[in-house]
This record gives structure tokens, C-alpha cells and sequence, in this order.
């Protein structure tokens, strides 16, 4: 692995109008009660977060992308070109999981034009590897945890304030690559 490269996990998600209940405190006997539209509009979104492999002085970096509907093979090489944009020319290596769209023909045959981006995947069934798992997990139990939105906007919202609140930390990052015991940074032989 290029230890000048950023090493970059993306991984996406969903978000809906339906609520995700989860636990909360209320006065005695008053039962918190969530209302919704039974309604099923969804949002998709991946994130990318990247580690440098040298110098972890460089920081994490997480780039961020929101749409409706479902990620394929098109809307997947669209974030990989604003990826590029984030990370300016610089080398990254792309850490993903086996989604179909990732391996398609047609992604297959736009990464060989792009000399910044050799792809690693990662092994099968194990998504304790992946630090944006933790990521969404961390947004889905605070920002969009009991949120009844009327739409797909308040839901949005909501994922863009989880997101500063992960960028406003940069301990948060880390701590998401350090629960899955992978080391980015090679460590230095002992003589």
C-alpha cells in the first residue's frame, strides 16, 4: 500500500421519513409519542473518510454526499469525481465493500482512467472493518434518532448538523478507525 496516499473508506447509507425510535427520558408518566406520515421517501448517502498513511498530523477528512433515491454505478462515479476534487490530485486508495455498482463493468472501466485511484475491497461480511459504519451509526443514534420530518429536507438537515458535529471533533474520526483495529500508519521496526 502507498504509504503517500490517503486511505479512503466509503461506505453508503440510507435515510427515510420513517423514524428511527430509539430510547429517550421523559417526565414521569408522560410516554414520549412520536407522529409521522406513514410515508417511505428515501434519501441516500455515502461518505468518505479518509486517513493520511503517513502523517497523521494531516488529519482525518470526510467528504459527505446526500441525494434521493439509490446509489448506482452513475451516481457512485459522480461522488468518486467530487472525491477527486476533495483530495485535489493527490493519491488516494479507495477502501470499499463488494456492492455490485462498485465492481460493474462500468465502474471497473472508468477507474482504469484514473491514475489517482487503485481500489481495495474489503473482505466479505465484515463491516466492522469499514469506519463509516460507525459513522452512521453514531448519526442514526443522536441527529436522526426519533426524527418525524414531513421531508426529505428535515431529514437532510438533520444528517448535516450529525455531520458537523463529527467534524467539529477530530478525535471522532480516529476513534471511529481505532474501533476497527486497523492500522493505517506503518509502525516503526525496532532495532
Amino acid at each position: 500500500m502507498n504509504t503517500r496516499a490517503w486511505i479512503v473508506f466509503l461506505h453508503e447509507s440510507d435515510v427515510s421519513l420513517l423514524p428511527r425510535v430509539h430510547r429517550t427520558y421523559a417526565p414521569h408518566r408522560r410516554t414520549p409519542l412520536l407522529r409521522h406520515r406513514l410515508n417511505w421517501k428515501r434519501a441516500s448517502m455515502a461518505a468518505a473518510l479518509g486517513y493520511h498513511a503517513a502523517d497523521p498530523d494531516r488529519g482525518p477528512r470526510l467528504c459527505f454526499h446526500l441525494k434521493p433515491g439509490g446509489y448506482d454505478t452513475a451516481a457512485l462515479i459522480e461522488v468518486l469525481e467530487q472525491m477527486k476534487t476533495f483530495y485535489r490530485g493527490e493519491r488516494v486508495v479507495l477502501v470499499w465493500d463488494g456492492l455490485s455498482a462498485h465492481w460493474s463493468r462500468a465502474m471497473r472501466a472508468w477507474v482504469t482512467e484514473q491514475d489517482w485511484l487503485p481500489l481495495e475491497r474489503l473482505r466479505a461480511y465484515a463491516p466492522e472493518l469499514n469506519p463509516v459504519e460507525l459513522l452512521w451509526s453514531s448519526l442514526k443514534k443522536r441527529e436522526l434518532a426519533n426524527v418525524a420530518g414531513d421531508h426529505l429536507a428535515d431529514v437532510a438537515d438533520a444528517t448535516e448538523q450529525g455531520i458537523h458535529r463529527i467534524n467539529s471533533n477530530p478525535q471522532r474520526p480516529w476513534s471511529f478507525l481505532a474501533h476497527t483495529r486497523l492500522a493505517i500508519h506503518p509502525s516503526t521496526p525496532q532495532n
